[in-house]
């Protein structure tokens, strides 16, 4: 019976979209966006997990809400991006639907109604990206107008970013009137790789942090992990530079602050990968309107931030989106959950395969159940292994690396050492690294790290088929090639990254024909 409500819950949240409310604080609210780079979602010590030390997230978190179940659209930067930006996911987004291409200019981005309803709008460090917006229309990246002058002179670390994010974020304050409202994106660097090898036990901020299950407990990895917690904590004091800054100004008050990240941490079984750690981020909001001092655990998809932001400022909506406003969550008016489910996938991370193919696979995630649709199971899911299983290493005429295999997880201390010492962990190379079955299904309250894939066992066939069946039908009404017939037409797409030495097509910025040729064009 349950199953069945389920689904009947599913389709009831189909059908039924409650009217846009308008948001009745006294003056529009200024809007700081805060996301990093690559860091899942209990790696902030407001979760209670160890070794991580964030007092300014944790403070946004105690002053407003801390968001439990918060997702992206997909597990890599720019399409994460791009889909928050729109309020669409990614199978709706043509190139910025896959990783470094074209953002084409015709989708409508949260980021110009904006400014066009009279904010001023401006970024500091990663906006959208890695790809190319500027040959896709765009006079500006998508999210505004940069200001990245102000650096650092040195940084504690080499793995840091020199960018004072802070002095930056000043800069625009200083640039535009003091009643004007404003949405500033910091789009920090960090946590990205890479890391300075052993920074974060010199910094000694915190205690080792712990390891999820699905890493090998090794001295190296766990030196990688502290490196991870380091650069996060860098990240959260320049969140707080700018907290202090907006209080010193008077404006903390009136100012919407959102912080979050674009994808889970890069290490293997995270990034890049629809598993828990890929896509399941931190998130808290405080401001005014919010009804703070509250933990949610509500599922909510960082989609839902587009129509949030353009209801909260009073801006004209996206004319197209999949999003849901979080601001009766935020207000504490929800009578029922938010959401019954969340949808996320991916498509080609980097050049990780012959003729620059991809990874095509989508998720839904209940409160329970993390369902994974693999659509090329053949297919490597992280990249085709190295050419030479001698060394682990493909070696150029000159004997320099350039493949370590498994080229859609980042180089890393934890990956290379995964890879060298693979027998000894099989369970968790195989989790990692290994072909995946056309079905995933994990039992997250059971499992949170997604170590036992329950799709071949009988007894969970049932809320297999519903799983599977209601992502198709949702799939379906949004118009996802992959299940439409024309998936091939993501193969398509360029890359504008690094190609590496994989037979086949393998252009830097060209379109791949032969697939092309199965679109519509």
């Amino acid at each position: 019976m349950r199953l069945v409500c389920f689904v009947a819950g599913i389709m009831l949240v189909c059908q039924c979209r409650t009217p846009d409310a308008r948001y009745d604080t006294v003056a529009r609210p200024n809007i700081l966006f805060v996301i990093s780079d690559d860091q899942s979602w209990p790696h902030a010590s407001a979760y209670g997990t160890q070794g991580f030390h964030t007092p300014a997230f944790d403070r946004v978190a105690r002053e407003g809400v801390l968001f439990t179940q918060a997702f992206v659209a997909a597990p890599q930067c720019s399409p994460s991006r791009a889909a928050l930006l729109t309020g669409r996911p990614i199978w709706q987004l043509e190139e910025a639907g896959t990783h470094g291409s074209y953002f084409p200019s015709k989708f409508e981005v949260f980021t110009q109604n904006l400014g066009n309803s009279g904010y001023a709008v401006g970024y500091t460090g990663k906006a959208w990206g890695p790809g190319n917006w500027q040959d896709a229309g765009w006079k500006t990246n998508p999210v505004g107008e940069a200001y990245n002058e102000h650096m650092f002179d040195e940084v504690p670390y080499k793995g840091l970013h020199r960018l004072d994010y802070a002095r930056n974020f000043q800069a625009f304050l200083d640039a535009h009137s003091e009643g004007e409202p404003f949405f500033f994106w910091f789009g920090a660097h960090e946590p990205h790789r890479v890391y300075e090898y052993g920074s974060g036990r010199r910094a000694a901020e915190s205690v080792q942090p712990d390891l999820p299950p699905f890493l090998p407990s090794t001295d190296s990895i766990a030196n990688d992990m502290h490196d991870y917690a380091l650069e996060i904590s860098w990240f959260d004091k320049q969140l707080a530079r700018m907290l202090t800054m907006l209080e010193e100004r008077g404006m903390l008050d009136n100012t919407l602050v959102v912080v979050t990240s674009d994808n889970g941490m890069a290490f293997p079984h995270a990034k890049a990968s629809l598993q828990e750690y890929g896509i399941h981020v931190p998130l808290a909001i405080c401001g005014p309107g919010v009804a703070g001092g509250r933990v949610v655990d509500d599922l909510v998809s960082l989609i839902d931030l587009a129509p949030t932001f353009l209801e909260v400022s009073g801006a004209t909506p996206l004319k197209e989106n999949e999003g849901k406003s979080l601001i009766p969550l935020l207000r504490n008016q929800l009578a029922e959950p938010h959401r019954h489910f969340v949808l996320a996938g991916r498509e080609r991370h980097t050049h990780a395969r012959p003729d620059n193919l991809g990874y095509p696979a989508r998720a839904m995630r209940t409160q329970d159940w993390l369902y994974i649709r693999n659509f090329a199971p053949e297919r490597w899911p992280m990249g085709d292994p190295a050419p030479t299983s001698a060394t682990g290493i493909a070696l150029d005429e000159n004997t320099k690396p350039i493949v370590y295999g498994y080229e859609d997880i980042d180089d890393s201390p934890s990956k290379r050492e995964m890879i060298r010492r693979h027998n000894e962990w099989p369970v968790l190379f195989r989790a990692a690294f290994a072909k995946r079955p056309a079905e995933q299904l994990y039992n997250i309250r059971e499992d949170p790290h997604c170590l036992r894939d329950l799709s071949g066992e009988p007894e969970y066939s049932e809320i297999l088929g519903q799983l599977r069946e209601a992502l198709v039908s949702e799939l379906t009404d949004q118009k996802d090639p992959r299940v439409l017939g024309t998936g091939d037409v993501f193969e398509s797409y360029p890359r504008f990254g690094l190609m590496r030495p994989f037979p086949g097509f393998r252009e830097r910025g060209a379109y791949n024909e032969a697939f092309r040729i199965h679109t519509n064009d």
